[in-house]
This record gives C-alpha cells, sequence and structure tokens, in this order.
C-alpha cells in the first residue's frame, strides 16, 4: 500500500467516525424529541430511529469499528472517555458515568476515538 493510498484510507475512516458520532448526537436528540409525543404517534418514529441507528452501526462494524456507550457504567479513570465534570468530585466519591455526551468509537487496532461523558456521584 502506498502512503498515497493509506491517507486515503485513514481519511475515510476519521469521516466515517465523524458522520457516525454525529448521527449517534442527532439520534439521541431525535429520541428526546419523539419521546414527548402521545404513544399513538411515536411507535412509527421511534421504529425509524431504530433502523437508522441499525445501518449506523452495520456501517461501522462493515469497516471494523464500533460504537461504545458506557452510560450508566461505574466511572474509571482508565476508561476511553474525557469526563467534563470530574473536578465536580472529591477523590473518594464513587462515581457513574450519567449521560455520554460523545460515544467512544473503538477499532481492530482499539480506540479510535475518545468519547465525552458526564459523571453523578453514587449516593450511599
Amino acid at each position: 500500500m502506498t502512503t498515497g493510498q493509506q491517507n486515503c484510507g485513514e481519511q475515510l475512516e476519521r469521516s466515517l467516525i465523524d458522520i457516525a458520532v454525529e448521527s449517534w448526537r442527532f439520534s439521541r436528540l431525535f429520541g428526546k424529541v419523539v419521546s414527548k409525543l402521545d404513544a399513538g404517534e411515536s411507535g412509527r418514529y421511534i421504529n425509524q430511529i431504530r433502523y437508522f441507528q441499525k445501518k449506523v452501526e452495520e456501517n461501522l462494524d462493515s469497516n471494523g469499528l464500533k460504537l461504545v456507550n458506557v452510560e450508566g457504567q461505574p466511572y474509571d479513570a482508565g476508561m476511553a472517555a474525557s469526563a467534563l465534570n470530574l473536578g465536580d468530585f472529591g477523590p473518594d466519591d464513587v462515581l457513574l458515568v450519567d449521560q455520554m455526551l460523545e460515544p467512544i468509537i473503538m477499532g481492530p487496532k482499539g480506540l479510535r476515538k475518545q468519547g465525552t461523558v458526564m459523571l453523578r456521584k453514587v449516593e450511599t
């Protein structure tokens, strides 16, 4: 493979990752809007967004990529995501990932894009 071909492949992967992240954000926003509709109206839209998400995941998978959502999981400093509000908590606080703002993208060679999260303290 020539350097030009390699650069083209890397650019295509970056483009696919960018589109996947924006699609993920849009899907979440669309889901929030649909949740405000009455049950009779929302069913069709929910199915459409599920189909869209499935197509995005299939295209990522065919390129060896995977979206990773860690919402609800215990936060670990070694997680492949940066926490925007980590400074709001003490060193002994037990934290959970409350919300994913951007998903983690993994590839065959490991991490392709770090995610972004918001945390919350586990009440004991």
